[in-house]
């Protein structure tokens, strides 16, 4: 029996306690399989997007579990096949048994994503479509879920597909003038040409530069809290997340180890990093802890420089944040006055925001969440409705896309332009736009992408 047309089976729910899970089949043989193990009404002949009640019987003809039986009729269907889900009670036990018997009656296990492949090679969604899931299962705050769900719903890929019609009409028109060169006919009209080719170039620069975005959505934005000891960076921390994770004390260099906390902000993700104080220091293990705190810096998406508002900031910090930001000028710097109920006056420094990290309810706390998300965010009107890059893979196609259409455009802009040239470029720009949707792909980049799923999506 060829591959294609194996019967699939794998466990779809998470393992451990729960009210339900649910063993999933599809194929060709997905409905006899599971008939030949179900002690209820007869599933051959019934109709698609139906469920029954029954139970699941091992090979002796002894009840495994009360289960409901949904059977789903090709095409319409998750992956364009036949597939039965048979909900049982959950835990690991039952699940494990039922999935066992479904073996015996001639179901092959599920590679990981391999549902999601069979779909994707059916027809039901194109290959961005079926990253989404992955994206969608391993979201970590509610802005990369949305923004996820809108890939999965195809709207990501409908720009892309938009952008590669443009892109064929003018690669056919290059080439329709290529095939009657000796005849001396222009079909393409160059104004249009190089309107057609800036639009692109537009659309992909734009979608190149959300990469930033959509690397915060994957993986969080890491602000680091630095400054001098004493200054409240801990207390900050603490506020900022909502819980009382860093110790405060009054002792300068109470924080040596670095602390950690992951907290949704206005839907993105954030991992504040507390840090030791910077200063000279003849303590090993806060010396090593200042070691750390200057490589969190220098390693941060965003740095909160925390300092007392009743002192200011001093010359040694001045320096430092010059220095910092000539050799990092893309490093995004909030210089934060803490204290600032006890600072008799704040003028003779500049500060982004006066705050006191003691009092949780001071509106600058609030200000300076948002001030976060729009610096993450910074060139990107909405996250949730712009077709953010979130995948790795993509941002190298579109990145060698526009590369191509950047040539295209320069070799519009000479007199003597080669159309072979010019239509190589173009071809070259569609291949790359055609592989992010999976209208070109190798058997092998579908291995590679679809191996990285868990079983049973």
């Amino acid at each position: 029996m060829q591959q294609g047309l194996e019967t699939i089976v794998a466990i779809a729910t998470a393992r451990g306690r729960a009210a339900l899970a649910i063993v999933r089949l599809s194929g060709p043989d997905a409905v006899p399989i599971v008939a030949a193990c179900f002690r209820g009404k007869s599933l051959e002949q019934t109709k698609g997007h139906t469920a029954f009640f029954g139970y699941i019987t091992d090979i002796q003809g002894n009840d495994i579990d009360q289960v409901v039986a949904t059977v789903f009729r090709a095409p319409k269907s998750a992956t364009g096949e036949d597939i039965v889900e048979v909900t049982c009670h959950g835990g690991d036990f039952a699940p494990q048994l039922i999935l066992h018997r479904l073996v015996q009656a001639g179901a092959r296990l599920a590679e990981p994503g391999e549902f999601t492949q069979r779909a994707f090679l059916n027809g039901k969604m194109d290959l961005a479509q079926a990253e989404a899931v992955a994206d969608l299962i391993h979201a970590s705050s509610s802005m990369a879920h949305r923004v996820s769900l809108n890939h999965l719903q195809g709207r990501y890929s409908a720009q892309i597909m938009a952008l590669r019609a443009e892109l064929m009409e003018l690669a056919a028109m290059i080439e329709l003038e290529l095939d009657f060169a000796e005849e001396d006919v222009a079909f393409a009209d160059r104004d249009r040409l190089v309107g057609l080719l800036k639009n692109a170039q537009i659309l992909l620069s734009g979608l190149l530069d959300s990469w930033r975005v959509g690397a915060f959505l994957r993986d969080g934005i890491r602000v680091v809290i630095g400054g001098r000891p004493n200054a409240g960076k801990s207390t900050l921390l603490n506020v900022l997340t909502g819980r009382n994770r860093a110790i405060v004390s009054p002792i300068a260099g109470t924080t040596r180890d670095e602390i950690e906390v992951d907290v949704e902000v206005m839907g993105f993700l954030f991992r504040f990093v507390d840090t030791a104080g910077l200063r000279e220091t003849q303590d090993l293990i806060e010396a090593e802890g200042v070691r750390r705190a200057e490589h969190s810096i220098r390693t941060a998406d965003i740095l909160l420089y925390v300092f007392d508002a009743v002192i200011g900031l001093d010359e040694e910090e001045s320096v430092f944040l010059t220095t910092l930001k000539q050799a990092q000028p893309q490093l995004p710097v909030l210089r934060v006055a803490n204290k600032a109920d006890l600072a008799l006056q704040m003028d003779s420094f500049e500060a982004d925001f006066r705050l006191s990290a003691v009092h949780w309810d001071d509106p600058a706390l609030e200000a300076l969440r948002k001030k976060l998300v729009q610096t993450a965010t910074q060139g990107l009107a909405d996250a949730e409705a712009s077709a953010v890059v979130t995948n790795q893979r993509h941002r190298q196609h579109l990145a060698k896309a526009l590369r191509h259409v950047e040539t295209a455009q320069d070799l519009l802009s000479t007199e003597l332009v080669s159309g072979d040239r010019l239509s190589l470029d173009l071809r070259l720009a569609l291949h790359e736009l055609g592989a992010i949707t999976g209208e070109i792909t190798t058997e092998d980049i579908l291995g590679e992408i679809f191996s990285r799923f868990c079983i049973g999506k």
